[in-house]
């Protein structure tokens, strides 16, 4: 069936999974239907106001609730930015300013950090919301109005201004990745998904949007449970978790503490990781501990509506290989381009290009940004067609599967080399006992670091690199931590390891 408005998943499954559940964080639960009621009266609501084609913020917590009111707020013909409530208020009202929407929803719990924002928004208690008598002819004129390029969604990334930038998803990618994600990694009404990521990202989507299509059930997994990661494999197999979606870092978080030799959650088919690098050694004690079941490694960028590439892991690599990314998914090309805009050859190094229905918006209020970003297919000249610049370097390997190389930006040149910083982490990472390595460069003092975390000492780590890399690759300074620090999202904090750094000069 073609469809042209994401509601229309729940439309469907919510008759057929009546009372099945659907969203649940293991204490507060929303079956099919009660996903559905809540949703349109949340709509309703919205709609009754006056709001349509229009932002609408939402305070709430990571909740079965926050689903609820994601999709109301579509169901009006909005689009909803979820905002963090445990990030500083500084970068909340920034990305109000950017937004300036002219309503916030807030959950009880989020009452009063919604109420003291500066902002001339109204703010909602979600309670009235949800509470609001469902008004189906009015919820179906304003599907009448609907186009599949209308937005979904704005989810804000840090901008290097420091300006976060708001990528805009329309109906149709979000559809278009939804069907090719679940094509190609074959969920089905049987999946049981534990979500990671928070909920104002758009990582979630790889759980919530199969959930709605398929009539699957989703675990909104506490942020807490990732502090205690014996705690997080029992409610991994409390609730019978089949498949986990997570960025790299959530992963070794388990299997570098030894929870995973301790507690080896039993229900686990699928394991899906992206986002980041995943640490070889780590990846292969997942793959040992999982032998028949699918390890994925994951690529997207947010500007193209989450994830593009999928890689299964159905051979052994050897100790040099990178975990490759695969092939992009159905009605997704990846384009592989040189300094000049032409195409590399096989096994060359390339910039990767994104071209599909997959490609969002562009940024919200950001027309230069975007101009930037997403500009004209330098390989097609007869008509007017956007591709996304996604500032990684990639290229096709021995097999023709792509490979992740690092970020355009992550290339520095010292001493008149080129060095990959991501080189520089996967050979410290092949020392055993090393879990995660992490190289930056300092710009100012002209020197690489190393962070690290794992049993050796220092000067180990030093002695390794040393049999392993070129003089001028290695770094100046060597550390060990505790534990690497992580963004909201769970992933390597690369500009905290800058700043501890310039701390200790």
């Amino acid at each position: 069936m073609y469809h042209t408005n994401i509601i229309e998943y729940l439309e469907l499954s919510a008759p057929e999974y009546t009372d099945k559940l659907a969203f649940s964080d293991g204490a507060d639960s929303l079956s099919f239907r009660e996903l559905y009621d809540v949703s349109c009266r949340v709509g309703s609501f919205l709609s009754d106001k006056g709001y349509m084609r229009e932002p609408i913020a939402l305070m709430m917590g990571k909740h079965p609730d926050t689903v609820a009111a994601m999709l109301g707020v579509v169901s009006a013909g909005c689009f909803y930015t979820c905002l963090d409530p445990d990030v500083p208020r500084q970068r909340v009202e920034l990305i109000l300013e950017k937004l300036s929407p002219r309503a916030i929803i807030y959950d009880e719990e989020n009452r009063e950090r919604a109420e003291e924002l500066s902002t001339s928004a109204a703010v909602y208690p979600y309670t009235v919301a949800c509470s609001f008598s469902s008004d189906t002819e009015r919820l179906t004129w304003v599907r009448s109005q609907a186009l599949d390029t209308d937005p979904v969604y704005v989810v804000f990334t840090s901008g290097s201004t420091g300006m976060p930038k708001g990528v805009v998803a329309s109906h149709r990618s979000v559809i278009d990745y939804t069907e090719t994600l679940c094509e190609a990694l074959g969920f089905s009404d049987k999946t049981v998904f534990g979500n990671q990521a928070p909920l104002c990202f758009d990582a979630p989507l790889k759980e919530i949007m199969p959930t709605l299509k398929l009539g699957a059930t989703t675990y909104l997994i506490p942020r807490k449970l990732f502090l205690s990661p014996v705690r997080l494999c029992e409610f991994l197999d409390e609730h019978r978790i089949n498949t986990v979606c997570w960025v790299a870092s959530a992963l070794v978080l388990i299997s570098a503490s030894g929870a995973l030799e301790r507690y080896r959650p039993s229900h686990l088919e699928t394991v899906c990781f992206g986002s980041e690098v995943f640490p070889s050694g780590e990846y292969k004690k997942w793959r040992a501990a999982y032998p028949q079941g699918r390890l994925v490694n994951l690529y997207g960028p947010t500007e193209a509506t989450g994830m593009s590439c999928y890689w299964i892991a159905d051979r052994e690599l050897e100790d040099s290989e990178r975990i490759p990314i695969g092939r992009p998914f159905r009605n997704t090309e990846i384009i592989l381009l040189g300094d000049d805009l032409s195409p590399v050859s096989d096994g060359e190094q390339g910039e990767i290009f994104i071209r599909g229905s997959c490609l969002t918006l562009g940024y919200f209020g950001d027309s230069e940004r975007t101009g930037r970003a997403f500009v004209q297919n330098p390989l097609n000249q007869s008509f007017p067609e956007l591709v996304y610049r996604t500032g990684d370097i990639g290229r096709k390997n021995s097999h023709g599967e792509l490979e992740f190389i690092c970020r355009v930006d992550r290339q520095i040149k010292l001493m008149g080399h080129r060095i990959e910083l991501g080189e520089i982490e996967t050979a410290a990472q092949r020392l055993c006992g090393v879990s995660r390595a992490a190289a930056v460069f300092d710009s100012e003092s002209r020197r690489i670091i190393v962070y690290f975390t794992g049993t050796p000492e220092a000067s180990e780590v030093i002695a390794h690199l040393k049999e392993h890399l070129p003089r001028y690759m290695l770094p100046r300074r060597v550390y060990r931590l505790e534990a690497m620090p992580l963004t909201q999202s769970g992933k390597l904090d690369r500009g905290a390891l800058l700043a501890l750094f310039s701390a200790s000069k």
